[in-house]
């Protein structure tokens, strides 16, 4: 009896799952949008470690899809745009803290450039037309937003943003924002590489594994099978 209560809570749990996730379905497995790479970038040269910091709705396949390309050492997900005493899951939740869900993409200057983080950021990460939305997540801790770290940053994202504005590739205006980086603050272990130690779970199978297939087969240059992790970054 014991056994069969247990195995129908589990049954309801995942049917409770799916059920959240259904109205997911409209928005998963989109094709993804193919945009021209940014006029004005960075040029790829050597030197230290560079760091972006964008938002563009569930942390989970953002952070999933950036540990996929190459030239990327490190992924985080976090919070970005309030204070270190609200940058936390719960109190995020709300939307009332100014906080968006985050990720921070330390990456090699060499292998990748800025400009090629935003263009996967506008390609596959995310649809940059929702306004403090993404699929089924609504709040404004789910917006689509850029954080730039220096004025090179800001420079590009404005001007990429302009560029991509004249063109009609996603069928109704971008409401991107573009705002200096304060901080950001790290998730709860527990969000950090989510999707790659959750491939099953039912928002991810809908929501963010699309994603990274999308990538792949947009961006072969870009795109690398091994994914790096925090836990192996660290």
């Amino acid at each position: 009896m014991f056994r069969t209560m247990k195995r129908m809570t589990q049954l309801m749990s995942i049917v409770a799952t799916l059920a959240l996730c259904l109205p997911a379905l409209a928005h998963a497995g989109e094709q993804a949008v193919v945009i021209p790479a940014p006029l004005l970038d960075n040029p790829k040269a050597s030197g230290p470690l560079q760091t972006a910091v964008l938002a563009g709705g569930c942390f989970w396949g953002v952070q999933g899809v950036y540990q996929h390309v190459r030239g990327v050492r490190t992924v985080l997900s976090g919070y970005a745009g309030g204070t270190r005493e609200t940058a936390h899951y719960q109190t995020v939740s709300r939307g009332t803290t100014g906080h968006a869900e985050s990720v921070e993409i330390r990456f090699d200057p060499k292998e990748v450039s800025y400009g090629e983080i935003l263009q996967i950021f506008f390609s596959v990460v995310h649809d940059p037309t929702q306004l403090d939305r993404q699929g089924p997540d609504t709040g404004p801790q789910y917006r689509s937003n850029i954080f730039y770290a220096d004025d090179a940053q800001r420079k590009v994202a404005q001007a990429y943003l302009v560029q991509l504005g004249k063109t009609s590739l996603f069928g109704r205006p971008i409401v991107t924002r573009v705002d200096a980086l304060e901080s950001f603050y790290p998730a709860e272990p527990y969000h950090q590489d989510f999707l790659i130690n959750n491939p099953h779970y039912p928002y991810i199978v809908i929501n963010d594994l699309p994603k990274i297939e999308n990538f792949r087969t947009l961006f072969p240059a870009l795109y690398r099978d091994q994914a790096v992790t925090v836990k192996n970054s660290n």
